[in-house]
């Protein structure tokens, strides 16, 4: 059986850079996907963390702030309104640009009434305005993968990938770190003013963003476009190879899943304080993940995405090691620094590797609806997946939990052989 799958990768092309990597970041389509990538991850926080601090500010009960988080259900549900962003074909700018564009502008607007409204008074419509931009957040997401899906040619996947991301990552403390900030100085509605100005970017980028260059046509019918992405995807793969390729990406990074998602109670029960956790993971880890994304992305276009899956896959696991051994050695900032640069490195990696393997495995007629349900497929590790891990870790005690979380990397590197062979051949779309 794994042999008759090994031989679904025939015939598909090899991902074989043909461009430099100064070249590829050079680029026009880079510089775009830079910012697009930017107002991307800009309305995150201001819909959660951000939105959060404001109303503790005016004091409104913890446990209604706590109910604000299902806000964010619109990010991972979004995939049951993607097929929408692959049939309709907006009037201006095209299929891809032309949803930027119309998510950017309701965006901006959306982002600008949050400067009116009044939580202690008013909370149901503080709650309607934020679920519209996160629903218009969700929608941009859909359209800007799909994007840079697109307008990537396969030896530019890994640059565009952590691009992306690392602008993404930059949006986040915009929107979150450094509004805080200002509402110290500010009023909040002032900062949202700021925030939602800042949208303008985006609309500019996707002005002056290149087309890409393959236009394949959309589906015929909304039924097509719910369908035809999966028939396309099964019958390109094959059943067999394609249960497996989604299996892979449900596991590939629950080691990572599951350390992250226990990382911060545990810091805080083995003695180390709040100042001291959020001192070292919102600086030294950002910049980590920062390196870590831009390595990457650099490996993923000299190494190939295959290789890189494989050798990133094996650092994500063996980074929890840096929590066992603040888990069973005595306190010390200086082993702290270490675990969490480790790990945040290497998921940096890892993310920009796998980031680049789905879109790899998209059709332009389907970029939209297929990359959607992949990457809600690559979140459910860390949302279902590691949810227990709380329970794992009280039954078991801290180091044996770490270990475990290692162990957890095997079955996604097992899989590997199968879905990204050594010297074998990448997707080709």
């Amino acid at each position: 059986m794994v042999v008759l799958l090994l031989f679904r990768v025939r015939g598909l092309n090899y991902l074989k850079p043909h461009h430099t990597l100064l070249q590829i970041v050079r680029s026009r389509k880079m510089a775009a996907l830079l910012l697009l990538g930017f107002v991307s991850g800009l309305p995150l926080y201001l819909t959660s963390r951000t939105l959060q601090a404001w109303m503790k500010d005016v004091q409104i009960d913890l446990g209604v702030i706590g109910w604000f988080s299902l806000i964010g259900l619109p990010y991972t549900l979004k995939f049951l309104w993607s097929p929408l962003l692959d049939r309709i074909i907006p009037p201006v700018l095209g299929r891809r640009r032309g949803w930027l564009f119309l998510t950017q502008l309701g965006l901006m607007v959306a982002i600008a009434a949050m400067a009116i409204q009044q939580p202690a008074q008013a909370l149901q419509l503080l709650a309607i305005n934020a679920l519209i931009i996160a629903i218009l957040s969700a929608t941009q997401d859909i359209a800007g993968d799909a994007y840079r899906t697109d307008v990537l040619e396969p030896d530019e996947l890994g640059a565009g990938a952590s691009t992306w991301v690392l602008s993404y990552r930059i949006a986040l403390l915009v929107s979150g770190s450094l509004a805080l900030i200002l509402a110290d100085y500010l009023p909040w509605s002032v900062v949202y003013l700021l925030m939602a100005a800042l949208m303008a970017i985006g609309l500019a980028t996707t002005l002056w963003a290149p087309e890409p260059t393959q236009q394949e046509q959309p589906p015929h019918s909304f039924l097509e476009a719910v369908i035809l992405p999966f028939q396309e995807f099964f019958s390109r793969l094959g059943s067999g190879f394609a249960a497996i390729v989604l299996l892979f990406i449900l596991l590939y990074r629950l080691a990572d899943a599951l350390a992250g998602n226990m990382a911060t109670p545990f810091l805080l029960d083995i003695g180390f304080s709040k100042t001291e956790i959020g001192a070292i993971q919102g600086t030294f880890g950002f910049f980590a993940t920062t390196v870590g994304v831009v390595a990457g992305g650099a490996f993923v276009t000299k190494l190939g995405i295959y290789r890189s899956l494989w050798i990133f896959g094996v650092l994500q696991g063996l980074s929890n090691l840096g929590y066992f051994c603040l888990s069973v050695l005595p306190k010390s900032n200086t082993l702290l620094l270490l675990a969490v640069n480790i790990e945040n490195f290497c998921a940096g990696l890892v993310t920009a590797a796998f980031v680049a393997y789905l879109m790899s495995l998209c059709h332009h007629a389907f970029t939209a609806t297929q990359y959607a349900l992949l990457s809600s497929l690559m979140a459910t590790a860390g949302i279902i997946l590691a949810a227990p891990a709380g329970e794992l870790a009280k039954a078991t005690g801290w180091p044996v939990f770490f270990l475990i979380s290692l162990a957890a990397a095997l079955p996604g590197l097992f899989l590997l052989p199968i879905v990204a062979p050594w010297n074998g051949l990448s997707e080709g779309r």
